[in-house]
């Protein structure tokens, strides 16, 4: 697995989000996502929501993805 496929899977199940992700191991990758669909949520289910475009690739091809979800005025600030 890739970033940039990491990248288009997110950005495919949250329309409208903005995704960076890195990772030069190709099992261990870090992202930061923002997206409206966070707002009025806690960060668990903000990255439940990351998770659910991942699918079965969480704990197979992806070992592990440190997240940091923000919405857009979070980002802004």
């Amino acid at each position: 697995m890739d970033p940039q496929r990491i990248r288009q899977l997110i950005e495919a199940g949250l329309p409208g989000a903005v995704v960076d992700v890195s990772g030069d191991d190709g099992v261990h990758f870090e992202a930061t996502v923002i997206s409206d669909a966070f707002a009025g949520k806690l960060p668990l289910a903000r990255h439940r929501l990351v998770y659910a475009t991942l699918g079965d690739r969480m704990g197979g091809e992806i070992h592990a993805l440190a997240l940091k979800t923000m919405t857009p005025d979070e980002a802004r600030a």
